[in-house]
């Protein structure tokens, strides 16, 4: 499989593969959201005003269906190591992604790209994905990577800090 990620033969080609070029139609102009005055919303979880609190979510979630949420609690060190850690591991060489990502029979943990979901004719997105499930009891965290180190420990604190998060949206 290392040969089918994306990161093992992108740096190979001068230009990108047609099953990857999207076509005209589908491109976002590079100024058509700018130009069209709206920002991405912003939820504030820090604020005393529950019933207005719950209004931005549902008004983001109906005309965007995200938004970007500020005072969640979640420390700026946390954000930071866990996108570092993630860099670290899909900077890895391919056969030793793979390896760190296979260790669950039933593929709860798995590192694959778009390739391999082969439709014939339909255009791919471009990227490798690794899928873990972060279940708060820790159960598949013995599947996770191991590598780089402190993978396992930086993916279960950030995923048990999102998950307050999520329960303080929940209980709004």
């Amino acid at each position: 499989m290392g040969h089918k990620l994306v990161s093992s033969w992108f740096h190979l080609s001068s230009s990108v593969p047609l099953p990857y070029v999207q076509p005209p139609e589908s491109r976002p102009a590079a100024t058509a959201f700018a130009a069209s005055g709206k920002a991405i919303p912003v939820v504030d979880l820090g604020g005393h005003d529950r019933a207005e609190t719950l209004m931005q979510i549902l008004r983001a979630s109906e005309e965007y269906g995200f938004f970007q949420v500020t005072n969640h609690g979640v420390s700026h060190e946390l954000m930071e190591d866990t996108l570092n850690i993630f860099k670290e591991f899909h900077a890895m060489p391919a056969e030793e992604k793979i390896s760190e990502s296979s260790r669950d029979p039933n593929g709860s943990c798995m590192l694959y790209t778009s390739r391999e979901i082969n439709n014939e004719g339909c255009i791919q997105f471009w990227r490798d994905t690794l899928r873990q499930f972060c279940p708060p009891s820790g159960e598949f965290m013995e599947f996770w990577p191991q590598k780089p180190a402190r993978y396992r420990s930086l993916a279960m604190e950030d995923s048990l800090v999102l998950n307050t998060v999520l329960s303080q949206i929940q209980v709004l």
